[in-house]
């Protein structure tokens, strides 16, 4: 009794908080400001969380004799992202705009974000951003996984969290051209995946295809994760993160339109899972698991951006188109341009990204092409995914080149042969056991 006393007294209090508030002379707008900022926080914390779905994702995806060196990948991007991003990604992102390039002030976080016309603490703004941040850089991991060095992955997630991401989203979210021009990029198809990906792209050219890959007379071999299990449960933490990632961009727990960008996310996943189940059963007679969790991933971030300007009906559309896109673009990379990316990150993320920010210029309730809006939107949208690949493409066909030339990417065959676990880390993921 004396249990259920405490806990129902508890939340009469909690409920007459607000009355008291009120009461006291407390403003409303301070209760919607709390609510946006908690909501706000635990959005990027869910996004955050998505590294350990990345993790997941590339580990099961890849042999288990290079697992520990994904880990440590995904472990480390984040923590140079974050302090590099918070130094100088953050400044050139959202400082006062020089010619709608790039941002020329808050550098060192100092200084005013006035500007920005933020309804929450900058702070809070701050973490939400810089999970962001980090995820363009750990797409890049997948595409270069089981050869690279660890020192060069590190160098070039820090170049891309302190530059080369950070002036994309100056151009979309920081006030820049392309936002002058209108282009929707709600929560990041282009300004996060595309970015990514196209990296991924670059970088998979740079260091070459895995020992083995690719035979003497240029046929694909298929080289097995060693987990899918391990692959199916990043693709769920993904999903599950992708509900902070789309809905949280609103910055407000307040706005309605967080109901419906949480079913638009849904429901393009799961449309993009569903194409590519089907896609695979008749292509290859049998439903295949890897591609099938793809294209869940490759609807998530087509729909990402605009998943607060497409209807319910529109963003299952967009979801079904991906799924089967995902699976052509997985199979022209490896089989037709012979790139070797062991996780699809170009395809997810580049290819489906790409197309997903364009789509938005057809099925935008507001302005799309199948709405009447007739082509303006469409026009800016591509732009936009135009620009971005160029910058990025070329960027880090610098970045990489730079140091393929000086410290080099990729490591010695021997290494490559027994594992990056064991070549740069000096340990195993799974001691013991046989590695493969």
């Amino acid at each position: 009794m004396r249990k259920r006393f405490i806990v129902s007294s508890a939340l009469l209090l909690i409920l007459l908080i607000p009355e008291i508030a009120f009461a006291e002379g407390a403003a409303p707008e301070s209760n919607a400001v709390a609510i946006d900022t908690i909501w706000t926080l635990i959005a990027g914390f869910l996004v955050f969380f998505m590294q350990a779905g990345f993790a997941m994702v590339e580990t099961g995806f890849t042999r288990a004799k290079n697992a520990g060196n994904i880990i440590m990948k995904n472990l480390m991007d984040f923590a140079v992202g974050s302090v590099i991003f918070w130094l100088v990604g953050f400044g050139l992102m959202f400082g006062v705009s020089y010619a709608g390039l790039f941002g020329t002030t808050g550098f060192g976080f100092t200084g005013s974000f006035e500007h920005l016309g933020l309804s929450i603490p900058l702070l809070a703004f701050l973490i939400f951003q810089t999970v962001f941040a980090a995820t363009a850089a750990t797409i890049v991991s997948g595409a270069m996984a089981e050869r690279t060095k660890f020192i060069s992955y590190l160098i070039y997630s820090f170049v891309i969290s302190a530059v080369i991401y950070p002036i994309v989203g100056h151009w979309i979210w920081g006030g820049g051209w392309l936002f002058e021009r209108g282009m929707i990029d709600f929560a990041g198809s282009t300004v996060v995946h595309s970015v990514g990906g196209w990296a991924a792209l670059t970088g998979a050219i740079f260091v070459g295809p895995r020992i083995g890959k690719y035979s003497k007379d240029g046929k694909a071999n298929a080289i097995p994760g060693h987990s899918i299990t391990l692959g199916a449960l990043g693709v769920f933490i993904l999903w599950f993160g992708w509900f902070g990632f789309n809905p949280g961009s609103t910055l407000s727990g307040t706005n309605p339109n967080i109901a419906l960008i949480a079913v638009n996310t849904n429901l393009a996943a799961a449309c993009g899972a569903i194409s590519s189940m089907i896609f695979t059963w008749f292509r290859y007679k049998k439903p295949d698991v890897s591609l099938t969790l793809n294209g869940a991933l490759a609807g998530l971030v087509a729909i990402t951006a605009g998943c607060n300007a497409l209807s319910p009906v529109g963003s299952a559309i967009l979801g079904l188109l991906a799924g089967i896109l995902v699976i052509v673009s997985v199979e022209f990379f490896d089989k037709i341009l012979k790139i070797d990316d062991p996780v699809g990150a170009i395809s997810v993320h580049g290819i489906c990204g790409s197309f997903g920010t364009a789509m938005v210029g057809f099925l935008a309730v507001d302005g799309g092409v199948f709405y009447g809006g007739g082509t303006a939107l469409l026009v800016t949208q591509v732009i936009g995914v135009i620009s971005v690949f160029i910058w990025t493409a070329i960027t880090c066909l610098i970045l990489f080149g730079v140091i393929k030339k000086t410290i080099g990417l990729r490591v010695s065959e021997a290494e490559e042969t027994i594992g990056l676990d064991l070549g740069e880390h000096g340990m195993q993921a799974y001691p013991g056991f046989q590695m493969k």
